[in-house]
């Protein structure tokens, strides 16, 4: 009997690997030899591999039978859900949905060279003075056009002459150690020797980011151009011809989305796949869901609200091509 029971045990548990196995190689493109180097040469356990492999995607209840659904679902998310947490005294924005190509792509002219606190960039150069590799302007179209979001850690200070940076005393590189690592600040993050703009904090990229802004005026032009852009990714158009065409929308300006500040301060979440549209105008819905740090849970609350009425919109006007607020 006991080996009956055993033979089962075992049966389940090759069944659950084989299935496991199937769902990685599938979603993740990685070959069964490193799968298999992984999980036997290293020995983990594949039950735990399947939670930490890619947080973004919640392997939390993976079981033998379990539908690969939610996983599809947690990563078009990525695309038409924009959360924002807004912390205006320490100058930064916390926010899951914008990813470092529409970032870059929005910001590029007030980007210059970047320090690499955490990163897999395979083209960068390497800064002897402070140990951190670092990515020169003419090759920040290499960085993103990679595969940024799966470096895991990706995380970056800019700054304007390399010159400077080989001044930067060891307090300082100390302190952009803990950033890289912490993803958080000892003291505000904008030096002298640097003149940087920005600092970029990210696990999982358009999963969890923390950016810092010495001037918020520049999210907020970000911000205006990005949402826009996921629009016009969605909705394709076929023209007469029946060739795909995508829509193009204005920017959102900074007056009507400083009317959103309030929200953005308690945490808010912008919806842009429960748009609702009729003839006239765009609808897109924005709920206030708390502070969140993990956006598992963050995830969770916008699933429990989402039914509920939302406690603002961003409005386009097709006949003016104006964005306007409103808010109940």
């Amino acid at each position: 009997m006991e080996k009956e029971i055993s033979l089962v045990r075992r049966k389940n548990h090759q069944d659950g690997f084989l299935y496991f196995q199937k769902t990685v190689l599938k979603y993740f493109l990685i070959s069964k030899d490193i799968f298999r180097y992984i999980c036997y040469n290293k020995r983990i356990n594949y039950w735990k591999f399947g939670r930490q492999f890619h947080k973004k995607l919640s392997f939390y209840q993976f079981g033998y039978g379990s539908e690969v659904s939610s996983l599809k679902r947690r990563n078009q998310t990525i695309r038409d859900l924009i959360y924002i947490h807004l912390n205006e005294q320490d100058q930064y924005v916390l926010t899951y949905g914008i990813e470092f190509a529409e970032f870059a792509q929005t910001l590029s002219d007030s980007i210059n060279n970047l320090l690499m606190l955490k990163h897999r960039f395979e083209h960068g150069d390497f800064n002897t003075h402070t140990m951190f590799d670092y990515v020169s302007r003419d090759k920040l179209g290499r960085l993103v056009e990679d595969d940024v979001y799966g470096y895991g850690d990706f995380c970056w200070i800019d700054f304007e002459e390399e010159e400077a940076v080989n001044e930067l005393p060891g307090q300082t590189i100390a302190e952009l150690l803990y950033l890289g690592h912490i993803k958080e600040h000892l003291k505000p993050p904008f030096y002298n020797y640097l003149s940087n703009r920005y600092v970029y904090l990210a696990h999982d990229d358009g999963w969890f980011n923390r950016t810092y802004y010495r001037d918020l005026n520049d999210f907020y032009r970000m911000l205006g151009e990005v949402i826009p852009g996921k629009m016009g990714q969605m909705k394709v158009e076929k023209t007469l011809l029946g060739i795909k065409k995508k829509k193009t929308y204005p920017p959102i300006t900074r007056d009507v989305l400083l009317s959103l500040k309030p929200l953005m301060k308690e945490g808010a979440v912008l919806s842009i796949k429960d748009i609702e549209q009729n003839r006239v105008r765009i609808e897109i819905p924005i709920w206030i869901i708390g502070d969140f740090a993990n956006m598992d849970d963050m995830y969770d609350e916008y699933e429990a609200i989402v039914k509920e009425p939302c406690e603002a919109k961003i409005v386009f006007d097709k006949k003016t091509r104006e964005w306007k607020i409103y808010s109940r």
